[in-house]
């Protein structure tokens, strides 16, 4: 019975919710269905025989959760289980909404602290400031209490109380505070502006209820008030998708009325779909630039990928995510659900991006890429070759930027994020967004207040060392080379200070960007972050070239 159990333990267990071990119908053997039926009487009887007779209680529920969760195992990250407490999650991916108090937040230590408010929010009315210390939430303490846990707290259906006490950061005085919970709508574009003089921009978060909407309106603002506008900049970097309808909508914008955007092919042939722009679009004509990165996904990629198969035009960053798969939500007793996926979506040229194969596993389980010499090439409307199964490969590719070790360990540790909270309370005011810089005298004030903390961390370099020496001790070529290891670790050795300073330009950008949060909110952020962006000032110099523009075209 043992052995049963193991090889058949990823049986299709959620369906013994709905048959609970019912008489069987009458299949043919060979039937695929009859084969189904058949084992899940036989899980239905294991259960039962052994749920009677076992030495010890079994939680029903936690078996029957412990089944669900092996046979996904077999399945895609994608397809899941949403319990009915779980539910909530599940509408904010389509809607973007959720009840609460509009606050992001971060743990470190005994406590957590708020990093981020969002305008107009509860939380923003009551005049909590990011870098306050929740102290305790509805008379219960805070302290060592686990993020996940602070969270469930803060949310909850519009309309109810949440009283809290927070720690000023700078003064140390707790004040007691009570909150009424809203319902939250996670805006979906988090900032429409002008770059370059010339270029629109449009930093575009998610795929939710009507975001669709409210990117057309972005574009047809920044036009009005703009009318010169030479180009503009949509921006899915970081984007992980949603819903495919707001994903054709959002195309519609730049791409005419009846045009094919994305098709679906599942297992059920009925549900197979295309997917074309229903409204003339707002302006066919504009040049138009999409940024990517290894995070825009889905319904992001749906986007990229028919303005690259239509040529309407160009992809600008570095190749996207690769999801290629569509979910559909099932009803479930007990008000659960089954996100399941149920097709493979495709382009216009008739490309799948999907870059993980989960259908074949090797011997361990695991999956793998679709390998490049398998990725076959399809024709973009003017006859450029594009591929499949890895993404939506840019136009014109920008190579990522990546921190510092000394900026990732002042940004971890929350350095940047305390002496942004210090300036804050010492400076009524600063300039706009865009126009704030950090002084030199008040990046001195920044080494200062970093005398004494511990941001030690190790290079890549000393990383890659410490391999070594594991490797040739292993190998027992170490001793051979230890005065020359030691030479060289010596050498390599890196001094914070140094480092702090050779990293200067990057750190300075990185203390303006999260001083400038605490006066503009996520918008002024994001206008900050704009002056330094590489893949951004790509897009605008191609857009502002024609002749450049054309060419990635052709």
């Amino acid at each position: 019975m043992r052995t049963f159990l193991n090889t058949k333990k990823k049986f299709i267990a959620i369906l013994l919710l709905l048959v609970s071990g019912a008489g069987l119908l009458a299949f043919n053997e060979s039937d695929k269905y009859f084969q189904i039926a058949k084992n899940l009487d036989i899980f239905a009887a294991f259960y039962r025989e052994l749920n009677t007779y076992y030495v010890d209680d079994l939680p029903p529920e936690k078996i029957m959760h412990k089944g669900i969760a092996a046979m996904l195992e077999e399945t895609d990250p994608y397809t899941d289980f949403v319990s009915e407490e779980n539910l909530d999650d599940l509408k904010f991916m389509a809607t973007g909404k959720y009840g609460g108090v509009g606050a992001s937040i971060n743990t470190m230590g005994d406590w957590t602290t708020i990093t981020d408010v969002y305008e107009g929010s509860p939380i923003d009315k009551e005049g909590i400031k990011p870098g306050d210390v929740i102290i305790s939430l509805d008379n219960k303490s805070a302290k060592g209490m686990e993020q996940e846990e602070v969270s469930k707290l803060l949310k909850g259906s519009a309309g109810t109380v949440l009283n809290m006490v927070l720690r000023n950061p700078v003064t140390g005085k707790e004040t007691a505070r009570k909150v009424i919970r809203e319902e939250i709508n996670v805006k979906p574009v988090s900032y429409a502006g002008m770059v370059k003089h010339d270029i629109g921009y449009i930093k575009m978060t998610q795929f939710t209820e009507n975001s669709g909407l409210q990117v057309q309106r972005a574009f047809e603002q920044l036009k009005a008030a703009h009318p010169g506008m030479k180009g503009v900049v949509l921006d899915l970097r970081g984007n992980p998708g949603g819903l495919l309808d707001e994903a054709v909508v959002v195309a519609n914008i730049f791409v005419d009325k009846n045009k094919l955007i994305v098709s679906t092919k599942g297992k059920v042939k009925n549900w197979d779909r295309e997917y074309k722009t229903a409204q003339v679009a707002t302006d066919m004509q504009i040049p138009l630039a999409v940024l990517t990165n290894r995070s825009s996904a889905s319904a992001a990629e749906i986007v990229a990928g028919a303005v690259q198969d239509l040529d309407r035009g160009v992809v600008v960053g570095q190749r996207s995510f690769g999801k290629g798969l569509v979910q559909t939500t099932r009803p479930l007793p007990y008000n659960a659900k089954l996100k399941v996926t149920t097709a493979k979506y495709y382009t216009p040229s008739g490309r799948c991006i999907q870059a993980i194969d989960y259908s074949h596993r090797n011997e361990e389980g695991g999956v793998d890429s679709v390998p490049d010499s398998l990725r076959q090439t399809f024709t973009t409307q003017h006859g450029r070759s594009v591929k499949d199964g890895g993404g939506i490969e840019p136009d014109a590719k920008v190579e990522p930027t990546y921190l510092s070790q000394v900026a990732i360990t002042l940004l971890r540790k929350q350095f940047i994020f305390d002496y942004a909270t210090s300036y804050y309370y010492s400076h009524p005011s600063i300039a706009s967004a865009h126009d704030f810089v950090l002084t030199e005298a008040e990046f001195d004030e920044f080494e200062h207040f970093l005398e004494n903390k511990d941001y030690s961390y190790k290079t890549r370099s000393e990383e890659a060392l410490e391999t070594f020496k594991a490797t040739a001790k292993k190998e027992k070529y170490y001793d051979a080379v230890a005065k020359e290891y030691e030479t060289l670790q010596q050498k390599m050795r890196h001094d914070k200070k140094q480092d702090l300073l050779k990293n200067k330009a990057e750190i300075k950008r990185l203390l303006e960007e999260e001083i400038v949060n605490r006066y503009y909110a996520q918008r002024g952020r994001i206008e900050k972050s704009l002056a330094w962006d590489n893949e951004l000032n790509e897009a605008a110099r191609l857009l502002l070239h024609p002749v450049a523009y054309q060419q990635l075209l052709k």
